[in-house]
């Protein structure tokens, strides 16, 4: 079968709309009638090759009762005829916020229950110590993540005591199970060995507090430093940036050196390691993320920031008067001869209420000068373990 083209005079495109007639082939042509005197085409006999055309033809002389597909564009709209129903699609459910009201006081009550949390300024205070920790002012909504220990006879010996900060970071997971895990693997480590082995058993003490921190599969860290004191004998360590500063007749000491990711020692041993460091808005930061480079936890950079600390020992003498142990949040805004300054005063005569009221000072000094940053400080008197 084969249809017969219409041409611009055809009464196809007459405006009178006549239907779209197709003929079957045949030798001869039919002649054409005239379009003033045809008369509308009638449908075409059943069985005919025609009869589909013709019923498409006039079907569109009427308005289809039945809906047309949905337009999918503006221009589709504009070509559906006025008389048809479009079909609407139902649409997304909205979700409607809460009120400007019901948010700020959900914001209030966060910022209330954080406020309200006893642990974000924490004392401790014993016959040779004192300890004063505070969350920082500029961590809203943010829990405390400094935490400290003060064992005056670790393992039940009354001769030995350990007294540590530890500074969390990424959360308060690893710093809170360092403070209550690392005395007694300490201490376990203390029975096995005499007299010069104890740096030994400090680091195995620090290795598995990190060992068993990283079986809880959290996430987080915490830089550490710690002291264990015994009859004549100081041993500080450190992992991380806390730090550990002792006045030696007024003038300060360092016992420790910050592990941060700056120290070309420690750049040097990340890159032998297969990691690398880079400055990252002004600081120095292992595999572009963490400002320090050792510590407790940390599993993702755990092939980096390693938990093995260094260690100082020392023979504590009378002109050795009092330790400080703080977190960085305090060592950021005061260098180690003014906090010994100031502290000195207040510590000099191995008062209680004097050596709290220096914690105090040295923190609110800090905060003073601009620190954000959760603030722990530890001072330890070592009269008692003087040699002599």
């Amino acid at each position: 079968m084969s249809c017969t083209v219409a041409i611009p005079s055809s009464p196809v495109f007459s405006p009178s709309r006549r239907p779209l007639s197709c003929k079957a082939a045949s030798a001869s042509p039919e002649p054409t009638v005239p379009a003033s005197t045809a008369a509308p085409a009638p449908a075409a006999a059943a069985g005919s090759p025609l009869r589909p055309f013709a019923l498409r033809a006039l079907l569109r002389e009427e308005v289809s009762p039945s809906p047309p597909p949905q337009p999918t564009s503006a221009a589709a709209v504009a070509l559906v005829p006025s008389g048809a129903a479009l079909k609407r699609r139902r649409p997304t459910p909205l979700v409607v916020p809460a009120s400007g009201a019901a948010a700020a006081a959900a914001a209030a009550a966060a910022v209330a229950a954080v406020e309200a949390d006893p642990r974000n300024e924490v004392e401790e205070e014993g016959e040779e110590f004192a300890a004063y920790c505070r969350r920082g002012k500029g961590r809203r909504r943010v829990e405390m993540e400094d935490r400290h220990v003060a064992k005056v006879a670790l393992g039940g010996d009354p001769q030995v005591a350990l007294f540590g900060v530890f500074d969390g970071h990424g959360g308060k997971n690893a710093a809170e199970f360092a403070a209550e895990n690392m005395p007694k693997f300490m201490a376990e480590e203390l029975t096995k060995v005499n007299g010069g082995e104890i740096e030994g058993a400090v680091k195995r003490g620090y290795l598995k507090t990190d060992e068993e921190f990283l079986k809880r599969d959290e996430s987080g860290g915490a830089c550490c430093v710690t002291a264990v004191l015994q009859k004549g004998g100081l041993v500080v360590s450190n992992a991380g940036d806390c730090r550990a500063v002792l006045s030696r007749a007024g003038k300060a000491e360092a016992l420790t050196s910050d592990h941060r990711a700056s120290r070309e020692d420690e750049k040097e041993r990340i890159e032998n390691l297969g990691g690398f460091v880079v400055n990252y808005r002004g600081t120095w930061r292992v595999q572009g993320s963490l400002a320090v480079s050792r510590g407790i936890g940390d599993g993702h950079l755990k092939q980096w920031v390693v938990a093995d600390p260094d260690t100082t020992t020392l023979l504590v003498d009378q002109q050795c008067e009092f330790l400080i142990l703080a977190s960085d949040g305090l060592w950021d805004k005061i260098d180690n001869q003014e906090a010994v300054d100031l502290a000195r005063p207040l510590c000099i005569n191995n008062d209680k209420t004097s050596r709290m009221a220096a914690c105090r000072m040295l923190t609110e000094t800090s905060i003073s000068r601009g620190s954000t940053d959760d603030i722990s400080v530890v001072i330890v008197q070592l009269q008692k373990f003087s040699s002599s």
